[in-house]
């Protein structure tokens, strides 16, 4: 008799992260039991021999028995906008009664996909999770935090990237070029500092928490390429690739970026103007140390691939108005 694949639960399995991760696990060598958690059926994750359990993290009832029989659970559904009380039903209350269910069904790993933001305004210079005291500012970031204590109740591994790059990144660079417009100058020299991470390499590492041969110890990891990056080497590559128009000439200090972006209207506000702007990054390599994940190359390394999809992209999103 064979051994039994390891069998997984995946929610968020239709997102950014998410849909990453149940390819890189759909295709494992392993061929672990992926069962998908969700509103509406994943056709082409089903087609890829997913198991589909409908269920909605805001209606407890429906989640009964999604974990049944299941070895590991994978939670990457959130709300990232919204306000407060919507945040709350999907991000915290969803977590806790998710949790729940993984506890009645006996699963022994879980990971939890949280967020740098939970550490609000900056600047950060390269604190590990033990140096940095979380302090959120917007509903979805507190409620992420809060959807954390019950991941590591249930003995889990919280992972808190931060900017997220690829195809399929409908905030970072976007956010980039409407800054362009509005902000016409390099920003302090470009000399921030970020904690990036390519999506693919962050799909790795989260199903390498869920394949590895022993369960991580439970705690909190920041999940970024170990490198920060500065954002000046950003900006200059992505308008290598045609994806930004060039640099421009002129170096404007902070405070005068900030009046320009409060004279010119648009969706990105000062915080998260600072959150690309100024530093922002946290050391990262705890993770990838204890999967025995390698990194991979920069995430400026990969963004040449990127490209065609991030000029299709914004050529199809208006100007910020």
């Amino acid at each position: 008799m064979g051994v039994r694949p390891l069998r997984i639960v995946l929610t968020g399995a239709t997102g950014f992260i998410g849909s990453r991760v149940a390819a890189e696990l759909l295709r494992d060598a392993a061929q672990p039991h992926v069962r998908v958690v969700g509103r509406s059926a994943p056709h082409q994750l089903i087609a890829a021999g997913a198991e589909w359990a409908e269920a909605d993290l805001t209606r407890p009832h429906t989640l009964r028995g999604v974990c049944t029989d299941a070895d590991v659970l994978l939670h990457l559904a959130s709300r990232v906008s919204g306000d407060p009380e919507q945040c709350a039903a999907v991000n915290t209350d969803g977590s806790a009664h998710l949790m729940a269910e993984a506890a009645r069904g006996g699963v022994a790993r879980v990971t939890y996909l949280s967020t740098a933001a939970v550490y609000g305004h900056g600047p950060h210079r390269g604190a590990d999770v033990a140096e940095a005291e979380p302090a959120p500012v917007s509903a979805a970031s507190s409620t992420r935090l809060a959807a954390e204590q019950y991941a590591l109740n249930a003995g889990g591994t919280v992972l808190r990237p931060g900017l997220v790059l690829g195809e399929g990144d409908r905030w970072v660079v976007p956010a980039l070029a409407e800054l362009r417009r509005r902000v016409p100058a390099r920003w302090a020299s470009g000399a921030a500092r970020l904690s990036l991470v390519a999506v693919e390499d962050l799909a790795r590492l989260i199903a390498r928490t869920a394949l590895a041969p022993r369960p991580l110890p439970r705690g909190v990891h920041h999940a970024s390429h170990p490198e920060p990056v500065l954002a000046r080497d950003l900006m200059d590559v992505l308008a290598d690739h045609h994806v930004l128009p060039p640099t421009p000439a002129d170096d404007w200090p902070w405070p005068r970026c900030l009046e320009r972006l409060a004279a010119t209207p648009g969706r990105i506000s000062p915080r998260q103007f600072a959150l690309l702007a100024q530093d922002n990054w946290f050391r990262s390599d705890s993770i990838w140390r204890l999967t025995g994940t390698a990194p991979g190359p920069s995430p400026l390394e990969r963004v040449g691939g990127w490209a065609p999809w991030y000029r299709e992209h914004l050529s199809r999103t208006p100007p910020a108005q």
